[in-house]
């Protein structure tokens, strides 16, 4: 048998999916998997326990939303030697889940995990701070974190929306800031700064539909807009088509970011988590050292390396 440790928040999940983590070690088990389930209890738990583990475990499951998985992985950097990650989306927005291709359905996402292949997965880093697919700082961005848990558990989705409407009525934010990307140096005034590895973020999917998990890039979003006029238009613009080519915006497909701020500029969000830092220069690089086990089925759309992967 092989042995899998499941990390999970015994408070968050809808009340099916509560009823299907107890019931996942007898699925597992099916799989030829000894199952061992930690709960954690506070924040940044999950780091603890991965970076804590022995090393004879064959596959640790971040049964959780974004966060979940962000705390994991890092545990797992934390570690001489690495161990095998997954996700089993467990939440209210599930970004990387569904860009992998899960359902709603926990039990059927069990077997596309079981059933999956091992990839090796870039980690992006922020001044050595692993996220898994979003580091962006802007006005109302903060949603994500300062959304009440007991909204969320009531009104889902829903509870973002209601949220970030009401702190649109705050002013727009503005930074002046000086980057660098692949060598080449720039300034200016932006209100929002998104460094992601993904093409789906706070619930829109294809916003790139290029990307790749593996070819150790990442790609870079500075929106100029200043006014609450712009963004609206801007928003709706970047839901009806491809962001590349957009006035108003800067796109950038690198492993090689540097950004400068004027001013301190306050907490970045992380994965969908506040980052605190006492910086106003920021470094983005790329971390080759995670493996991943992820369904098959976007495996195509989201990997350049496909040597290992067969469809039958």
């Amino acid at each position: 048998m092989k042995k899998c440790v499941v990390i999970y928040n015994p408070e968050s999940g809808r009340p099916v999916d509560k009823k299907n983590l107890k019931e996942l070690p007898d699925i597992m088990k099916v799989n030829e998997y000894e199952t061992i389930m930690c709960p954690t209890k506070a924040a940044k738990d999950a780091t603890r326990i991965v970076s804590e583990l022995e090393d004879d475990v064959d596959l640790v499951i971040c049964a959780g939303g974004d966060g979940t998985l962000n705390e994991g992985i890092t545990g797992n950097l934390m570690r001489k030697n690495k161990l095998v990650m997954s996700q089993l989306p467990v939440g209210t927005m599930n970004d990387v889940g569904t860009m992998y291709g899960y359902t709603k359905n926990m039990i059927v996402n069990v077997q596309m995990l079981v059933s999956g292949v091992k990839k090796n997965v870039d980690v992006c880093m922020i001044n050595d701070t692993p996220f898994v697919y979003v580091a962006c700082i802007g006005s109302y961005v903060d949603v994500s974190y300062n959304t009440p848990r007991a909204y969320k558990k009531k009104y889902g989705r829903l509870a973002y929306i209601f949220n970030a409407l009401y702190e649109f009525t705050g002013k727009v934010k503005l930074f002046d800031l000086d980057y660098e990307v692949d060598g080449v140096k720039k300034s200016g005034t932006y209100s929002f700064v998104f460094v992601t590895n993904t093409s789906r973020m706070g619930g829109i999917s294809h916003i790139y539909n290029d990307i790749k998990l593996d070819d150790d890039m990442f790609e870079v979003l500075m929106i100029s807009a200043k006014t609450k006029v712009e963004l609206i238009a801007l928003a709706t613009k970047i839901l009806a088509g491809e962001v590349k080519s957009m006035p108003g915006l800067e796109y950038y497909k690198t492993n090689n970011f540097k950004i400068k701020f004027k001013e301190h500029p306050g907490s970045w969000v992380l994965d969908g988590e506040e980052y605190k830092h006492d910086t106003n220069e920021f470094i983005f690089t790329i971390n080759k050292e995670m493996y991943m086990l992820v369904p098959k089925k976007n495996i195509v759309k989201l990997f350049t390396n496909l040597e290992e992967f067969s469809e039958k």
